[in-house]
């Protein structure tokens, strides 16, 4: 009698390993994917190469230094307010004043008492009109040319005070008589013994203390330039 014990085992082992077999090979795809593909959470951790949203990127451009367009707009728009009612007030006192007869507006203390200043502010330097002229139109270029850096606000106030006053004087020395660079100021104004003055030179002067306020204060008219520059 012949012993198939041995060969039925196998026989009945065989298939039972051919179907562990199969599934694992259909269980094997899924798993596959989370072993060579990327993880989830992968995503969420920041890049070596890319900066971090709370650490600024040390090799990030210099910010470029920005324009002064709104500072040159206001600076130009208080100059030719200045200047408009400079031009509009002389216009006005040559016609309705008579020179040298004061009319009164508060007493004797403030008066209109139109004259013609052949000199600086407030009736100084008189008989220098060519040189005044001169220095006149080098304040109205050195303006300009500072507006090209000019960043802060008061500044601009202050240098358009300055600017809009000088052209107003400026152009009587050029347009009225009794020669062009050689015309005399109309100044209308008269407070208490202050010498008379116009509009063009309270602008002035309004203007050149408010730029020495500033400058005591340590406000430069191109400060935020100079601090990208440190």
């Amino acid at each position: 009698m012949t012993d198939t014990t041995p060969e039925n085992v196998d026989d009945v082992e065989a298939p039972e390993e051919q179907a562990l077999e199969t599934e694992a090979a259909d269980e094997a795809p899924e798993t596959e994917p989370a072993e060579s593909g990327t993880p989830e959470t992968a995503e969420d951790e920041p890049s070596e190469d890319e900066p971090s949203e709370d650490k600024p990127a040390e090799d990030e451009a210099p910010r470029p230094r920005p324009r002064p367009r709104r500072q040159v707009l206001l600076l130009l728009l208080v100059a030719a307010f200045v200047l408009a009612v400079d031009v509009a007030t002389k216009v006005l006192a040559v016609k309705m004043l008579t020179p040298f007869q004061p009319v009164e507006i508060i007493g004797e203390t403030v008066t209109w008492n139109l004259q013609r200043n052949s000199g600086a502010a407030f009736s100084m330097f008189r008989g220098s009109t060519w040189v005044l002229t001169l220095i006149a139109a080098g304040v109205v270029i050195g303006i300009v040319w500072m507006g090209r850096r000019l960043v802060s606000k008061w500044w601009a106030l202050g240098l358009g005070m300055i600017l809009g006053g000088a052209l107003g004087n400026l152009g009587d020395r050029i347009f009225r008589a009794p020669a062009p660079l050689h015309g005399q100021v109309v100044d209308f104004i008269s407070i208490g013994w202050w010498p008379t003055f116009n509009v063009a030179d309270s602008a002035v002067v309004g203007g050149a203390i408010l730029l020495v306020a500033l400058s005591l204060f340590g406000v430069d008219y191109d400060t935020p330039a100079r601090r990208a520059d440190d």
